[in-house]
């Protein structure tokens, strides 16, 4: 489902000390990113915060109250140290159940696998009321409660619930986005930016410059969801470079 004319937005709260610590490098943040954007919405906010209950609420009230959506991702294992489907119950003032069907979709995964112990069926507790969203790889499955999405922290198992949910959740149109490259110092033609970017409604201009080969440069990423419209804002950046004297580069550099 697509609503144009509405911006769609969504939260991420990525949990797990292991991610604050450095021993494991996130790699959700990219994928729901870009998942997101497919859908139609945008990632807007994007909080790590550690295994502690009052952090995960806090930051699970504040990123669902201020966006369309909000994802998390980490702590849902069979583990005690996995506290995310406590901390969302708690955040919504709910208690924590075990999910009929989720138990019984672990039984099954692990029929031949040991049988589904304690621990084990620790991942088929939910904040109650809530919805499953489905896990080929692990049986354990995610949990949808309204507009939060609580979801696995393995970067792999994240993908699987995504494609899952792949077109549920209502959007806006998809943002397209083209590059164009210059060796320029952002500073020399910032003035360039404001006014092209102002003169083409619907369009946004990012300006990420670098150092290679001894000298300074940018990137200049634009985004629209009306490729009309992107077109022509490219293509009237493209031409006030060249009018400087800047040679630009198409796909950047």
């Amino acid at each position: 489902m697509t609503s144009p004319e509405k911006i769609w937005t969504a939260g991420l709260v990525v949990i797990g000390d292991e991610i604050l610590s450095g021993r494991t490098q996130d790699k959700n943040i990219a994928q729901v990113a870009s998942w997101l954007q497919v859908q139609g919405i945008r990632l807007a906010e994007v909080r790590v915060v550690p295994d502690v209950e009052a952090r995960i609420i806090e930051a699970v009230n504040a990123l669902r109250a201020a966006y369309d959506y909000l994802f998390t991702t980490g702590g849902i294992g069979p583990t005690h140290d996995d506290i995310t489907v406590d901390a969302v119950a708690a955040a919504l003032g709910v208690p924590v159940v075990i999910h009929p069907e989720a138990r019984a979709l672990l039984e099954r995964y692990y029929a031949t696998r040991g049988g589904l112990n304690e621990g084990r069926l620790r991942m088929a507790r939910v904040p109650e009321g809530s919805d499953l969203i489905p896990n080929r790889m692990s049986g354990a499955p995610g949990i949808r409660r309204g507009n939060i999405f609580v979801m696995a922290g393995v970067p792999h198992i994240t993908a699987g619930m995504l494609d899952a949910l792949t077109g549920e959740l209502e959007g806006g149109l998809p943002l397209l986005s083209e590059t164009i490259g210059c060796w320029v110092a952002e500073s020399e033609v910032a003035d360039l930016l404001r006014t092209c970017e102002a003169a083409h409604d619907g369009c946004q201009i990012g300006s990420y410059p670098f150092f290679r080969e001894g000298r300074v440069g940018a990137n200049f990423v634009v985004r629209s969801t009306s490729a009309e419209a992107l077109k022509a804002c490219c293509d009237s950046l493209t031409d006030g470079l060249t009018g400087l004297g800047y040679a630009a580069t198409a796909g950047g550099i």
